[in-house]
């Protein structure tokens, strides 16, 4: 049975390349996406996903401010960050709004798989 996976940012590309990405893996399927974070609060709940990925800089809701309104509404479900500006992160901080983990996109999509696989697998 495959995992859950819910998609969210700004960047229709970025959510393009992460579906095709997933898609392709055979213990992953992307179950949703969103464009920021107010959407994703009203999509993620119907989408029932294993893991959610959140971009940091998005419209109307930030990505930390996101996963501090996901996290108690979805308190099993872990959260990945997945953005250009991890280093103007710290991991305390992150940590204190629901975040699971935060992966640079800089990084690329196979260090963002094996955070991934890390939560899903509760290694």
């Amino acid at each position: 049975m495959p995992k859950h996976i819910f998609i969210v940012d700004d960047n229709a590309g970025v959510r393009r390349s992460l579906r095709s990405f997933f898609d392709s893996q055979t213990d992953c399927e992307v179950c949703g996406e969103a464009a920021d974070g107010a959407d994703a609060i009203e999509k993620a709940k119907e989408a029932n996903p294993d893991l959610i990925i959140l971009d940091f800089s998005m419209p109307h809701l930030n990505g930390l401010d996101t996963a501090a309104i996901l996290n108690p509404l979805m308190p099993e479900i872990p959260i990945i960050l997945f953005t250009a500006f991890d280093t103007a992160i710290r991991p305390s901080d992150a940590s204190a709004y629901g975040v699971s983990a935060v992966v640079s996109k800089t990084e690329g999509l196979g260090a963002l798989a094996n955070q991934v696989q890390h939560l899903l697998n509760g290694a």
